[in-house]
């Protein structure tokens, strides 16, 4: 099992950058990681997954680039860099970890979310 706690997040205002950051308790090298979100009123969405050994990322259509995942095995931490941020951005953003394959879905493990509000 393993244990994720977000940090990183804040307020920006838009155009701005964040890197958010994903500290696990354990050893992540055998989980791949993901990041979602949730904004007020709406329901979690997929930000971006990537898989153990950091070689393959996925990343939600809508994001257009601007954001980027990145992974640290040795420190256990994963990254979320966005970038561009705009206010539709706003929201909590969580780690999740899932043996096995990046995916869009289907993770055991999550943090309690970090807040992201940017301000236009």
């Amino acid at each position: 099992q393993v244990q994720l706690v977000e940090s990183g997040g804040g307020l920006v205002q838009a155009g701005g950058s964040l890197r958010l950051s994903c500290e696990a308790s354990g050893r992540i090298g055998t989980y791949a990681m993901g990041w979602f979100r949730q904004a007020p009123g709406k329901e979690r969405e997929f930000v971006a997954s990537i898989s153990r050994s950091g070689g393959n990322t996925d990343y939600a259509d809508s994001l257009n680039g601007r954001f980027t995942i990145s992974r640290d095995n040795a420190k256990n931490t994963v990254y979320l860099q966005m970038n561009s941020l705009k206010p539709e951005d706003t929201a909590d953003y969580y780690c999740a970890a899932r043996p096995g394959g990046p995916a869009r879905n289907n993770y055991n493990y999550w943090g309690r979310g970090t807040q992201v509000t940017v301000s236009s």
